[in-house]
């Protein structure tokens, strides 16, 4: 169903509890990207101190990212055992204590294991913010406002760069760490006095629905949630390879200073919030029908990408990062709204957890793998093999249900039994 317009034709405003759960959602994640942003920037540094090479650094990258996929269905469960809310102010508490020690690491033994400690803290926020989100607000607004809130991933995208290089130019890279982590504990106060109660609770008792191991298992093996997180890897690997390597090809390749180089990479990142509000906002208007934005938005990715590889100018190169990284972020709220808009509360958590794990995959092998092919080949080969990401992404879009209904039929017998008590209750709010 699409979503609701107001007289005047529009597109209704986000009901009360979800607007000041987007606030505090994107303020929250917005601190979450800044972290893990950080070291992005601070990479030529860290390995000029350590004297690493780039297959080090890469590693470096890469061990936040296989704590932080370990922990995504694991902090699924949690959260739909303990509750979101409670598991997301958690992990932003140690989170916060994990960047500090980051910013302390005296070897670059110690950095990877302050930042296995520091993924694994930020591991199990995604599904918990998810279903702190779900908890409080209306299927048909879900990803409009999933969509502001993610947009807060983009914008620290482009605030990042420019706070922290004049910062790291002053006082050096552990000071980084130091000030994102003061405005983590700002961030964590306000969430734990101003979050609203969950909309179940306003309205009072509901109708019981499963809970516990079979939910979980029944999820897990539900196939057709696994080709959408598969969509999520697509699109993760394009994201979190540019990011990851960008600032590192204009120092080292176009020997530009680290501040001018965070500068430039704020322009795709601007692009970049841009497109995942509007493609929040473009998914609920079409009912949750996602291939109709992301087979040709991952189209012009695939193309441009192996072009920008190959860029004669900086200014090309930025140019044409720019345009994929609009067309690929435009496909992030379609690629999760069908599941999320179709799943109940209390199963958001494991479901959510699947579709960010597969993203967190492509944020392991993103980074060392093209440290690798930098080190073996070149940095263009590095770039033109995140195209890989965009056809995968627009294939499974192809081999992925457009509907609620249809997603749900998609499953066996099992999982749709347990998956069948979510549906009387999404259908009425949806009708």
């Amino acid at each position: 169903m699409l979503a609701p317009r107001s007289r005047a034709g529009r597109t209704a405003p986000l009901s009360g509890p979800a607007r000041t759960t987007v606030i505090l959602l994107f303020g929250a994640w917005f601190i979450d990207y800044a972290d893990r942003l950080v070291i992005n920037l601070v990479l030529p540094e860290i390995g000029d101190e350590f004297d690493l090479s780039h297959s080090q650094q890469g590693l470096v990258v890469s061990v936040f990212f296989v704590a932080y996929a370990a922990c995504q269905i694991p902090g699924g469960v949690l959260a739909d055992r303990l509750g979101g809310r409670r598991m997301a102010l958690w992990a932003l508490a140690a989170w916060t204590v994990f960047t500090v020690l980051t910013g302390l690491a005296w070897s670059f033994g110690a950095l990877l294991v302050m930042r296995v400690l520091f993924g694994l803290a930020q591991g199990v926020f995604p599904p918990a913010a998810t279903k702190t989100l779900v908890e409080r607000s209306q299927p048909q607004e879900r990803m409009r406002a999933n969509g502001l809130i993610l947009s807060s991933n983009s914008l620290a995208a482009v605030f990042t760069p420019l706070a922290v290089a004049p910062l790291v130019a002053a006082f050096g890279w552990r000071s980084a760490y130091i000030s994102v982590a003061a405005l983590g504990v700002f961030v964590y106060t306000a969430m734990k006095l101003r979050l609203p109660a969950p909309l179940a609770d306003r309205r009072g008792p509901q109708p019981a629905t499963p809970k516990g191991h079979t939910d979980t298992k029944t999820l897990l093996k539900w196939g057709m949630l696994w080709r959408f997180a598969a969509m999520m890897f697509g699109y993760s690997l394009i994201i979190w390879g540019l990011s990851s390597w960008a600032p590192t090809y204009l120092h080292d390749e176009r020997d530009l200073d680290l501040s001018s180089a965070g500068a430039l990479m704020a322009i795709p990142a601007l692009a970049a919030a841009l497109a995942t509000v509007l493609g929040g906002g473009l998914v609920d208007k079409l009912g949750g029908r996602h291939r109709r934005i992301v087979v040709p938005a991952m189209s012009v990715a695939a193309l441009t990408l192996p072009v920008m590889a190959y860029a004669s100018s900086i200014a090309l190169f930025v140019a044409l990062s720019t345009v994929a990284v609009f067309a690929a972020a435009l496909c992030y709220m379609p690629i999760m709204a069908v599941p999320i808009r179709g799943l109940a509360a209390q199963h958001i958590g494991v479901a959510s957890g699947i579709l960010v794990f597969g993203g967190q995959l492509a944020g392991v092998l993103a980074p060392t793998v093209m440290g690798v092919i930098a080190d073996v080949f070149s940095f263009q080969a590095a770039f033109a093999f995140l195209s890989l990401g965009a056809v995968l992404t627009g294939v499974m879009a192809w081999l992925t249900p457009q509907d609620t209904a249809t997603f749900l039929a998609s499953a066996d017998v099992t999982v749709r039994t347990a998956a069948h008590a979510t549906v009387p209750t999404t259908e009425k709010e949806l009708s």
